[in-house]
């Protein structure tokens, strides 16, 4: 039986179909929509529940008729304005009174609307005639509404008051006015008051400090001369610039004889050189030494050396005992004697010049710490002197400014410098519908929009299936056809069958193109000959679809058989007009003659095989060996053979012939197929590895643009 349609692999998804199918299959993401669908589904359910949004307006609209006929008396609305006028700016008061030019206009407003101000306007016209003011339910006085507009590009206040009385509005909206520049000038009285008490004081306080100022300056300058302690700071500046400078030098001369001993140590008894280099930084160095004795001792020096010399001559010659060599001897020596008496000398000079130098050292840096000091007490004195001097300037310009601020003050608070004014006084008040118009466009639009939300969940919520695109969309265009829907279908009248030259053109030609597709699937495998049709649920139109397919084929010159297998409930004979009796339910149970069961039809080329009589448990019967046998037989003897059979969720008679046959139709019905129930399906028939052949999509609408596009899954 296999050998018929493709058997899918055991490890395929139960939501999937079979591997050789290209039909269908289930959806693959099922939360993938596209935007045009969602449009398209939204605006099918809008022309079904097109009276939802219609009632929901309906309620909503009667609903604030109802509210303002009952609950809101007339609103009525008095209208005045103010604003900002000329004001004297008088010299040196520019600081006074002044206020926040960013928050002016909106403080201005605030105020007015403030339930102080309005306080005070019901307690002006209460007390004027209290039995003028009107009152509500609870005896209290009727609120007033107030809103303050400014107007574009200006300092002119629109004050509106509102309210359920005209003459009230109008009176409490003047009293309002001038409760409000009265209430400002009593405020800039106080303000003025209080800050002329701070500043007198403030003044008071900034004289007695100027006083103290200006007796510690003069204290000062009777024990100080200020150009004398300036002189004196000049001198000692100079004279200690000068013994700075004369400490350098000695610290520097001290340094040389100190570097000149060590010289003199490290060379030794030869040191004639050395020892002039001596006298002579001693002579630079102005340190003492005796008249002389520098000439002496390179005189020394050099005849020593020239005696050396006539020895070292002589030597080469003589022996070292003779009378001249022994004269040379005692010449050298001499003078080497008196080189030592002269070293001595010169050491001894070397100390002496250095402790000079050190005590010299010592008077300079005591003489400058000395004048350092009087330099600072100097200096110090000169700053006390500026510091008092500035404290007395700053004192008294504190002091006069204070002074001129409470003359400015005191001048002011004299004068009424108000210059916000009334523009225009309150106008009679006017009925306003402004609240019945805002109120039913406010019910308008919740109207519509509850309606149409309701609408809009209804969509999402609901999953039937309403568009060819929407079907194909999520089952993968596994649509091989569709059939529109017929006025009587929506009058729920009877639907006649088709029939040769059936005046119903594009009702035909929907069956015409099912017929082609199911011809064309020879090209992806075996041609289907053994047809079954189903659906998910009753009431989805496959007994039609089975019946006109059936028909459709036959007036194509085909040899067909339609076949009734819903043994409980099927419905061929009375749509066809013939006998239920004997059907297939006699052929499979009784074994009764084939030509006993066929029924002829007014076309040609089809015949019929009724479900026959009741029987318990009919779907065992599919089961039967007699059954495969059966078809069999009717593969040998049509062309093509159309099986109607149970809504799949109904029984299992459908799940149980599907693999039997070559291929199967699923029914889809427009606005009523679940897609949820529909994907079930398709798995149940997976699950029974059938062979899919596609989906037929019925009662579309035939208005969509869609519907004359057949897809060709073949």
């Amino acid at each position: 039986m296999n050998d018929h349609f493709p058997v899918p692999s055991s490890s395929a998804s139960p939501l999937s179909p079979a591997v050789d199918s290209p039909f269908i299959s289930p959806m693959v993401n099922e939360g993938t929509h596209h935007a045009s669908l969602k449009i398209q589904r939204l605006l099918a359910f809008l022309r079904s529940y097109w009276w939802v949004p219609c009632l929901t307006l309906m309620l909503s609209v009667s609903a604030a008729v109802t509210f303002l006929h009952a609950f809101a008396p007339p609103v009525f609305v008095s209208r005045a304005s103010m604003w900002e006028g000329v004001k004297i700016h008088l010299p040196g008061d520019s600081s006074l009174f002044s206020e926040d030019l960013q928050t002016y206009l909106g403080t201005q407003m605030e105020a007015l609307k403030s339930p102080k101000i309005q306080g005070l306007a019901l307690a002006s016209l209460l007390a004027a005639d209290a039995n003028a003011v009107p009152r509500n339910r609870q005896g209290k006085p009727l609120q007033v509404d107030v809103q303050i507009g400014v107007a574009p590009k200006s300092a002119i206040f629109l004050i509106e008051a509102t309210s359920h009385d005209p003459d009230y509005t109008q009176r409490f909206l003047d009293a309002l006015m001038n409760q409000y520049l009265d209430y400002k000038r009593s405020l800039r009285k106080g303000v003025s008051g209080g800050t002329l008490a701070s500043i007198t004081e403030q003044v008071e306080a900034q004289e007695r400090a100027l006083h103290t100022a200006q007796a510690n300056l003069a204290v000062f300058q009777q024990s100080n001369n200020l150009a004398i302690l300036e002189e004196q700071g000049k001198i000692a500046g100079a004279y200690l610039s000068k013994l700075k400078t004369q400490f350098s030098d000695l610290r520097s001369e001290s340094q040389l004889l100190a570097a000149t001993a060590l010289e003199q140590s490290s060379i030794g008894p030869s040191r004639t050189n050395a020892e002039m280099e001596l006298f002579e930084a001693m002579r630079r160095t102005s340190a003492p030494s005796p008249s002389g004795t520098s000439s002496e001792h390179l005189t020394a020096s050099q005849e020593v050396e020239v005696l050396q010399a006539q020895r070292e001559i002589l030597s080469r010659n003589l022996r070292p005992k003779h009378p001249r060599i022994v004269r040379l001897d005692a010449e050298i020596a001499k003078g080497q004697r008196l080189q030592q008496m002269f070293r001595r000398q010169c050491d001894n000079q070397l100390i002496a010049a250095r402790q000079a130098v050190e005590v010299r050292m010592n008077s300079a840096l005591a003489a400058i710490k000395e004048w350092e000091t009087n330099l600072i007490e100097a200096n110090r004195l000169i700053a006390e002197s500026e510091r008092l001097k500035l404290n007395v300037t700053r004192v008294q310009t504190l002091y006069e400014r204070l002074a001129m601020l409470q003359q400015n003050v005191g001048f002011g608070g004299n004068i009424d410098q108000e210059s916000f004014a009334i523009l225009e006084p309150a106008n009679p008040a006017k009925r306003s519908y402004k609240r019945e118009l805002l109120l039913l466009a406010t019910a308008i639009t919740t109207g519509l929009g509850a309606g149409f939300g309701l609408i809009f969940l209804v969509s999402i919520r609901d999953d039937r299936l309403t568009s060819l695109a929407e079907v194909n969309e999520k089952f993968a265009d596994g649509t091989v056809g569709q059939v529109p829907e017929l006025r009587a279908a929506r009058k729920k009248a009877p639907l006649s069958l088709l029939e040769p030259n059936d005046a119903r053109h594009m009702y035909a030609e929907s069956y015409r193109s099912l017929r082609s597709a199911l011809l064309f699937l020879s090209l992806n495998g075996p041609r289907p000959q053994v047809i079954l049709i189903t659906s998910g649920l009753p009431e989805e139109g496959k007994s039609t679809v089975a019946a006109n397919l059936a028909r459709t084929m036959a007036l194509g010159g085909e040899r067909v058989l339609l076949v009734d297998a819903d043994m409980r409930k099927g419905c061929l004979h009375a749509m066809l007009g013939i006998q239920r009796e004997p059907g297939l339910t006699e052929l499979l149970h009784k074994a009764a003659n084939m030509k006993d069961v066929l029924q002829a039809d007014s076309i040609p080329n089809l015949a019929l095989i009724a479900r026959g009589g009741d029987i318990a448990d009919p779907g065992d019967l599919l089961l039967r060996p007699a059954f495969d046998k059966l078809l069999a037989r009717w593969r040998q003897k049509f062309d093509s053979v159309v099986i109607d059979s149970h809504p799949i969720f109904a029984a299992d008679d459908t799940t149980t012939l599907a693999p039997k046959v070559d291929g199967t139709l699923l029914v889809v019905r427009s606005r009523f197929s679940s897609a949820r129930v529909v994907r079930e399906a398709l798995d149940q028939l997976y699950h029974r590895k059938v062979r899919v052949l596609g989906l037929v999509f019925n009662r579309a609408n035939a208005a969509a643009r869609s519907y004359c596009y057949y897809r060709n899954t073949g």
